[in-house]
Protein backbone atom coordinates (compact mmCIF):
# COMPACT_ATOMS: atom_id res chain seq x y z
CA UNK A 1 0.00 0.00 0.00
CA UNK A 2 1.52 3.70 -1.17
CA UNK A 3 2.51 5.62 1.71
CA UNK A 4 0.42 8.87 1.14
CA UNK A 5 1.32 11.10 4.15
CA UNK A 6 3.30 14.38 3.68
CA UNK A 7 6.47 12.77 4.05
CA UNK A 8 9.94 12.88 2.76
CA UNK A 9 11.10 9.44 0.82
CA UNK A 10 13.31 9.10 3.75
CA UNK A 11 10.15 8.55 6.26
CA UNK A 12 7.97 6.54 4.02
CA UNK A 13 6.46 3.37 5.19
CA UNK A 14 7.21 3.73 8.63
CA UNK A 15 5.27 4.52 11.34
CA UNK A 16 4.13 7.59 13.12
CA UNK A 17 6.62 6.70 16.16
CA UNK A 18 9.25 5.57 13.93
CA UNK A 19 9.07 9.08 12.21
CA UNK A 20 9.86 10.77 15.48
CA UNK A 21 12.49 8.72 17.06
CA UNK A 22 14.49 9.09 13.85
CA UNK A 23 14.02 12.84 14.06
CA UNK A 24 14.59 12.76 17.60
CA UNK A 25 18.08 11.81 16.84
CA UNK A 26 18.85 15.34 14.62
CA UNK A 27 16.93 17.68 16.79
CA UNK A 28 17.82 21.39 16.72
CA UNK A 29 18.00 23.32 19.74
CA UNK A 30 15.24 25.68 19.07
CA UNK A 31 11.87 25.73 20.58
CA UNK A 32 9.02 27.23 19.81
CA UNK A 33 6.35 28.91 22.12
CA UNK A 34 2.59 30.08 21.10
CA UNK A 35 0.67 32.01 23.23
CA UNK A 36 -2.93 32.51 22.98
CA UNK A 37 -3.36 32.59 19.53
CA UNK A 38 -6.62 32.78 18.28
CA UNK A 39 -6.82 31.73 14.83
CA UNK A 40 -6.51 27.98 15.22
CA UNK A 41 -4.94 27.30 11.45
CA UNK A 42 -2.24 30.07 12.78
CA UNK A 43 -0.84 27.56 15.70
CA UNK A 44 -1.47 24.55 12.94
CA UNK A 45 0.86 26.16 10.55
CA UNK A 46 3.31 27.18 13.05
CA UNK A 47 3.60 23.58 14.39
CA UNK A 48 3.95 22.28 10.53
CA UNK A 49 6.64 24.93 10.12
CA UNK A 50 8.64 23.97 13.22
CA UNK A 51 8.18 20.62 12.15
CA UNK A 52 10.04 21.34 8.84
CA UNK A 53 12.97 22.97 11.12
CA UNK A 54 13.12 19.72 13.13
CA UNK A 55 12.29 22.02 16.23
CA UNK A 56 12.83 20.33 20.06
CA UNK A 57 9.18 21.76 21.38
CA UNK A 58 6.41 23.55 20.70
CA UNK A 59 4.72 24.73 23.61
CA UNK A 60 1.22 26.07 23.90
CA UNK A 61 0.42 28.97 26.37
CA UNK A 62 -3.23 29.02 27.50
CA UNK A 63 -5.33 27.86 24.31
CA UNK A 64 -5.51 24.12 24.53
CA UNK A 65 -6.98 22.86 21.32
CA UNK A 66 -6.46 23.53 17.88
CA UNK A 67 -7.33 22.34 14.20
CA UNK A 68 -4.76 20.23 13.57
CA UNK A 69 -5.39 20.82 9.58
CA UNK A 70 -3.16 23.27 9.06
CA UNK A 71 -0.42 21.28 10.36
CA UNK A 72 -0.76 18.45 8.17
CA UNK A 73 -0.21 15.50 10.66
CA UNK A 74 3.19 17.10 11.84
CA UNK A 75 2.13 17.24 15.54
CA UNK A 76 3.02 13.54 15.19
CA UNK A 77 6.01 14.25 14.72
CA UNK A 78 7.33 16.49 17.35
CA UNK A 79 7.01 17.30 20.87
CA UNK A 80 4.30 19.46 21.84
CA UNK A 81 3.56 20.53 25.60
CA UNK A 82 0.48 22.30 26.35
CA UNK A 83 1.12 24.81 29.45
CA UNK A 84 -1.86 26.52 31.36
CA UNK A 85 0.22 29.41 32.54
CA UNK A 86 3.25 31.57 32.04
CA UNK A 87 4.42 30.54 35.23
CA UNK A 88 4.34 26.99 34.20
CA UNK A 89 5.74 27.27 30.99
CA UNK A 90 9.12 29.60 32.41
CA UNK A 91 10.07 26.29 34.53
CA UNK A 92 10.71 24.77 31.67
CA UNK A 93 12.76 26.96 30.03
CA UNK A 94 15.57 27.28 32.29
CA UNK A 95 19.15 28.01 31.13
CA UNK A 96 17.06 28.98 27.82
CA UNK A 97 17.30 32.45 25.66
CA UNK A 98 13.10 33.26 25.59
CA UNK A 99 13.25 35.82 22.09
CA UNK A 100 10.04 37.14 21.91
CA UNK A 101 8.70 38.12 18.11
CA UNK A 102 6.69 40.94 18.55
CA UNK A 103 6.44 44.45 16.76
CA UNK A 104 4.41 46.48 19.24
CA UNK A 105 6.70 47.86 21.48
CA UNK A 106 9.42 50.44 22.01
CA UNK A 107 11.61 47.32 23.31
CA UNK A 108 11.93 45.48 19.81
CA UNK A 109 14.91 45.54 17.89
CA UNK A 110 15.23 44.25 14.57
CA UNK A 111 15.59 40.61 13.50
CA UNK A 112 18.42 40.86 11.18
CA UNK A 113 20.71 42.32 13.62
CA UNK A 114 19.99 39.46 16.39
CA UNK A 115 22.99 37.31 16.87
CA UNK A 116 21.25 33.90 17.78
CA UNK A 117 22.47 31.28 20.78
CA UNK A 118 21.55 27.64 19.93
CA UNK A 119 19.69 26.94 22.76
CA UNK A 120 16.72 29.79 22.33
CA UNK A 121 13.09 29.71 22.48
CA UNK A 122 11.40 31.86 19.98
CA UNK A 123 7.55 33.33 21.31
CA UNK A 124 4.82 34.38 19.21
CA UNK A 125 1.59 35.89 20.46
CA UNK A 126 -1.79 36.71 19.36
CA UNK A 127 -2.38 38.63 16.32
CA UNK A 128 -4.59 41.21 18.11
CA UNK A 129 -3.04 41.30 21.02
CA UNK A 130 0.50 40.17 20.68
CA UNK A 131 2.45 38.75 23.37
CA UNK A 132 1.16 39.65 27.25
CA UNK A 133 2.94 42.18 28.77
CA UNK A 134 4.08 39.64 31.29
CA UNK A 135 5.89 37.20 29.02
CA UNK A 136 7.06 40.17 27.13
CA UNK A 137 8.43 41.11 30.21
CA UNK A 138 10.27 37.55 31.03
CA UNK A 139 11.47 37.73 27.63
CA UNK A 140 15.24 38.60 27.32
CA UNK A 141 15.26 39.59 23.80
CA UNK A 142 12.33 41.01 21.67
CA UNK A 143 12.83 41.26 18.15
CA UNK A 144 10.19 42.46 15.25
CA UNK A 145 10.52 41.27 11.63
CA UNK A 146 11.26 44.65 9.22
CA UNK A 147 8.62 44.93 6.76
CA UNK A 148 9.00 47.70 3.51
CA UNK A 149 4.92 47.39 2.27
CA UNK A 150 1.81 49.37 3.86
CA UNK A 151 1.48 46.84 6.17
CA UNK A 152 2.79 47.13 10.09
CA UNK A 153 3.83 43.27 9.93
CA UNK A 154 2.92 39.53 8.44
CA UNK A 155 0.64 37.26 9.81
CA UNK A 156 2.00 35.16 12.56
CA UNK A 157 2.07 31.79 10.70
CA UNK A 158 4.73 33.81 8.43
CA UNK A 159 6.39 35.56 11.07
CA UNK A 160 7.47 32.49 12.69
CA UNK A 161 8.55 30.77 9.64
CA UNK A 162 10.59 33.97 8.94
CA UNK A 163 12.59 34.09 12.61
CA UNK A 164 12.64 30.10 12.66
CA UNK A 165 14.81 30.22 9.37
CA UNK A 166 16.88 33.28 10.71
CA UNK A 167 18.08 31.04 13.44
CA UNK A 168 18.23 28.03 12.11
CA UNK A 169 20.40 30.30 8.84
CA UNK A 170 22.75 30.80 12.00
CA UNK A 171 23.12 28.02 13.75
CA UNK A 172 22.77 24.89 11.20
CA UNK A 173 24.01 26.62 8.15
CA UNK A 174 27.08 28.64 9.60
Amino acid sequence: MEDTRNLIDEYKGLTNEQVFEALDKTRTGLEIAIENVEHDFNIGSIVRTANSFNVSKVHIIGKKKYNRRGAMCTDKYLEIIHHSSIEDFLKSQENRELVAIENNTPRAQALHDKNFANNTTLIFGSENNGITSDLLEKSQDVRYIESFGSTRSVNVGAAAAIAMYEWTRQNVFD
